[in-house]
């Protein structure tokens, strides 16, 4: 059995994506955990009561809608890490870069605790309640992300994976997940899971037209795949879970080149304005696409005579936007095949020209020439600030995060480029609404642009198109700046209060294993972390369930540990402190602190960290980290420099950061300089308790607004044309606004009937279900239990199909009664699996002729006999072994070829018998050059010969080639025969 529940995501304008899948036996599978830009954390609510019978976690795009909510389970849901997860690499190193961003640029991310939560423990240890609920949970550290991300097992695509499962789940019972590429981001997924008699197809967000930097999606086999037919693990679902997003979209874009063109002429009309041009994007995923794209077009342009570009600045700003690239640079394997052929020619090159062959003109796809990176607030203003020799700005074109415009370098450019017309504003995709009182900025600018309330200004492109940029006539908008701000006395109060309260509530619920709560950054671990820890000393203090409360209770108002609250682990929680005092101390403080990791363990024994083996080169730039979190090494003692870095000068001063890329010039040397050198004046990061201030901010927008669609999702044509290759058998429909969903919905019912005719449109179910709401999509749809009598099962004979055993079996249906009298005059019920379960009308006449106590049940009666049973905790009903076998033999079912052929199978085995067997023109398997074996769209197998006489060969003994690929083809079936 099989069902389906959208706990966001579902007929909602929301973005956020999670789903819970529930199988036979009790297994449930979360795809993704997403959020939107609210951070509403009463949207987890209903996660989180699903946590604790959880099995195992699927994640598809390394994006906020798929993956924001991702840290914050694992830092606030007690067993949340303990259930596994699965990944492919690039969701799990872009994911890990995106989370950091988020919870780096915004403190919205970290959420706020809910105002019923505080009124409750306010209310039990009799203190006034606050009515503010700005109050904010202690958000996850950068090292903490790193380490969730850490626990996430990666696969490859096309590799099918028994997964492991969570210590509370029931068994997989042969459970299989395989990854194929969805394009649309890199490393984007489409699951296919196989349970059983289940086999659903979980595909949101995917886009089957190749891109720059993504390959197309894997339906039609993939990259240079251009097959006609779904590829056979995708085809014919038991479910097809598909994102209804875009399904009112027509291909008006055109093609790539159109779309691509399409962006540079706005961006070039802007610079050609001396304007300021702002494209917001996510930071890890469609990021790549985006910058791909301009980085060689400011190549290929730049090169020209009177080039538009070359006096224009190429900026991407993000504060974890170099590990990003990084990352990129080293999974182009993921990516499209004109990617991995670039890099191999510019691989090629500098082997043969040396290491500096950059220098040259060669570089890689990501090694930026022109475009410069970005990643602190200083470096922002420093590039905004560019001025020309005259006086007048540079001309400027700026990726900044994130694509809602509502936190990250996005918003601050947006602010600061608001007031002048000259200045431009990109959307690359259409906003989503969220549950904020007020929506986006990104949504607000999308509103304007469709209204078009004070014009728009048309030029003529280069290629002869219309380009229109929608006037921001200026429009008051009111800016939301969110702040976070130290608590005052009496909230304070309150947040030790609730902070107690989670404590003791997790303390029960969590065995083994570090609490979710934390105080502050620098008291990773105390008391209540440490009490679940095993420990063999003789004193038995703070041991115990009750001591642990009385510790609990005890510690409500000193939040923020002293030195003295720390005992011994002050050695490795204070920085400077190397000694203690240990005259006079008992148990643990006369011992030296450890912190132990618990080791995981999978089939192969103690699980790889793969950042223990990092190279010199792979790893993060330390002094832009230690200058972010305000601590500085020193010198850099006993660190590996890189061969372009610069030691410490005679005067104490550190040389200058080596240049991202090589062969620029000294101006353009200079430059960089100048905005690497620039430092923040912000204030100390606050690691306290705190909650979150908003502070409004009133912006006249003259701006001007265009769009150009690189969103990168399938289309209403492509929905159309895969929906009917694929056949589903059910269709779930999630992922879009109510008007879409239901227009798409209606659509795939006379798509699916139109296609697969009258008879078999009945069983194909469209599925649209709302957020909450659960669906029975297995396609046991007709299935009842009963009981099987001992000698029925010893004349069962069992074939075996794709690792299930099938029978038919030909009974007679008796009640607990009737096994226990004679019931010899009973009918008999034949009990065919591969057969419909509506009887034909002759053998039922004969059938009732020869009954004579119990009239034959029909599937309603069936039914209702297993579930008055069931109600009554009776025994089943029992298939016993029928008496009068004439009925059995005019009952009994013709012989029936079960299973699925493989061409790919057959051609190993027909190899393997002396045959030759190659792959010729489209899915045609050519045997001996005779035969050739083709499989329709419905599965049926196509033999044809060119009816040469029998040459003596391998095949002379059954009469030639034909007749030994035919009983390959039989040999390769289960032949299920009439029982």
């Amino acid at each position: 059995m099989f069902t389906f529940c959208p706990l966001q995501g579902a007929l909602s304008e929301s973005a956020a994506s999670q789903s819970i899948l529930e199988l036979d036996g009790g297994v449930k599978v979360l795809i993704d955990v997403g959020w939107d830009e609210s951070f509403d954390s009463e949207k987890l609510k209903e996660l989180e009561k699903q946590v604790p019978t959880l099995s195992l976690v699927l994640l598809t795009h390394a994006t906020v809608p798929h993956l924001a909510a991702f840290a914050h389970c694992c830092k606030h849901f007690p067993l949340f890490t303990r259930i596994p997860v699965y990944a492919t690499t690039p969701v799990i190193s872009l994911g890990r870069t995106l989370l950091q961003d988020l919870y780096a640029s915004t403190p919205r991310a970290a959420t706020t605790i809910p105002q019923s939560s505080l009124s409750e423990a306010s209310y039990s240890f009799a203190q006034s309640s606050t009515s503010d609920s700005s109050l904010l949970l202690q958000a996850p550290t950068q090292d903490e992300i790193a380490n969730y991300f850490a626990l996430i097992h990666a696969l490859k695509y096309s590799q099918p994976h028994q997964p492991l499962s969570s210590p509370f789940s029931p068994p997989l019972n042969g459970l299989t997940i395989t990854a194929y590429n969805s394009g649309h981001t890199l490393g984007g997924t489409i699951w296919h899971i196989q349970h059983g008699l289940e086999s659903i197809v979980y595909a949101v967000d995917w886009n089957q037209i190749r891109e720059n930097v993504f390959a197309g999606a894997a339906w039609l086999g993939g990259p240079g795949g251009g097959g006609a037919e779904v590829i056979e693990q995708l085809r014919k679902p038991t479910a097809l879970i598909c994102s209804s997003k875009g399904g009112e979209k027509t291909a008006t874009t055109g093609p790539r080149t159109k779309r691509d063109e399409h962006l540079m002429e706005q961006v070039k009309l802007c610079v050609s304005r001396g304007g300021t041009a702002l494209i917001p994007v996510d930071s890890s995923a469609r990021v790549l696409e985006l910058a791909y794209l301009l980085e060689h077009e400011w190549r290929a342009d730049v090169e020209k005579e009177g080039s538009i570009l070359k006096s224009a600045k190429l900026f991407l700003a993000g504060r974890n936007m170099s590990s990003t690239m990084r990352y990129a640079r080293s999974m182009f394997e993921w990516m499209d095949e004109s990617i991995v052929r670039e890099f191999e020619q510019v691989a090629d090159g500098r082997r043969q020209n040396g290491r500096d062959a950059n220098t040259k003109g060669k570089a890689g796809p990501f090694d930026f020439r022109h475009m410069r990176l970005l990643e602190r607030r200083a470096q922002i203003e420093k590039a905004i600030g560019l001025k020309m020799d005259d006086g007048d700005p540079i001309p400027k074109v700026i990726l900044a995060s994130d694509s809602s415009i509502n936190w990250g370098f996005s918003k601050q450019v947006f602010k600061s480029i608001v007031k002048d017309n000259r200045n431009l504003v990109i959307l690359t995709e259409k906003p989503n609404l969220s549950a904020q009182s007020t929506p986006p900025l990104a949504r607000i600018l999308w509103t304007w642009y469709k209204e078009r309330r004070d014009g728009a200004s048309v030029d003529q492109s280069s290629y002869g198109d219309a380009i229109e940029q929608v006037y921001g006539g200026g429009r008051q908008l009111l800016v939301h700046e969110d702040k976070r701000v130290p608590l005052d006395h009496s909230e304070l109060i309150v947040y030790q209060q609730w902070l107690a309260t989670q404590r003791q509530l997790h303390s029960t619920l969590q065995t083994g294993g570090a609490t979710a709560l934390e105080v502050s950054a620098a008291d990773v671990d105390d008391a209540s972390s440490e009490s679940s820890s095993s420990s063999d000393e003789s004193e038995t203090a703070q041991q115990g369930k009750a001591l642990n409360v009385s510790a609990t209770q005890a510690s409500r108002k000193k939040v923020v540990l002293r030195d003295e609250d720390l005992g011994i682990n002050i050695l490795f929680k204070k920085r400077g402190v190397y000694d203690f005092k240990i005259v006079g101390r008992r148990g643990k403080d006369r011992m030296f602190p450890i912190q132990t990791r618990r080791t995981r363990m999978d089939d192969f024994g103690e699980m790889i960290r793969p950042e223990d083996f990092l190279r010199a080169e792979e790893r993060e730039d330390d002094d832009g980290d230690s200058n972010r979190g305000g601590v500085k090494t020193e010198d850099g003692l006993g660190k590996k420099r890189k061969w372009d870095d610069v030691g410490a000068t005679p005067s104490g001063k550190g040389g200058k950061r080596p240049a991202l890329v090589r062969g620029l010039s000294t101006e353009a040397e200079e430059e960089r300089d100048e905005i690497d050198d620039a430092e923040d004046e912000e204030e100390d990061e606050l690691l306290g308790p705190s909650k979150l201030k908003i502070e409004d901010e009133l912006h006249m927008v003259n701006l001007r607004i265009a769009f150009v669609d690189f969103e990168g999702l399938h289309d209403k044509r492509a929905l159309h044309m895969l929906i009917p290759l694929i056949q589903p058998r059910k269709l779930i429909l999630v992922g879009g606004n109510a008007e879409e969903t239901l227009a798409l919905q209606s659509e795939c019912k006379k798509l699916l009937s139109a296609g697969s005719g009258e008879a078999d449109s009945k069983g194909t179910d469209v599925f649209a279900p709302r957020e909450m709401e659960t669906v029975n999509a297995s396609v046991d749809t007709n299935a009842w239990i009963v009981k099987l009598d001992d000698d029925l099962v010893k004349n069962l004979k069992w074939q075996k199909v794709g690792g299930l055993g099938i029978v038919t079996v030909t009974g007679q249906l008796l009640s607990q009664l009737q096994v226990g009298g004679s019931g010899n005059n009973g009918s008999s019920q034949n009990a065919n699996s591969s057969e419909s379960s509506e009887d034909d009308p002759n053998k039922r006449r004969k059938t009732e002729d020869s009954a004579v106590s119990t009239p034959v049940p029909t599937p309603a009666t069936l039914s209702s006999i297993a579930l008055v049973h069931a109600r009554r905790n009776a025994p089943l009903p029992t298939l016993a072994l029928p008496t009068e076998m004439t009925s059995v033999s005019r009952a009994a079912a013709a012989p029936l070829h079960v299973g699925e052929l493989r061409l790919a199978d057959l051609r190993r085995n027909l190899q393997n018998n002396n045959h030759i067997a190659e792959f010729k023109g489209e899915g045609t398997l050519v045997v001996d050059g005779t035969v050739a074996v083709r499989k329709t769209v419905t599965g049926k197998i196509e033999v044809e010969s060119i009816g040469l006489p029998t040459d003596g060969g391998a095949g002379a003994r059954s009469g030639g080639t034909f007749y030994a690929v035919r009983q390959m083809i039989y040999s390769s079936l289960a032949v299920v025969a009439g029982a």
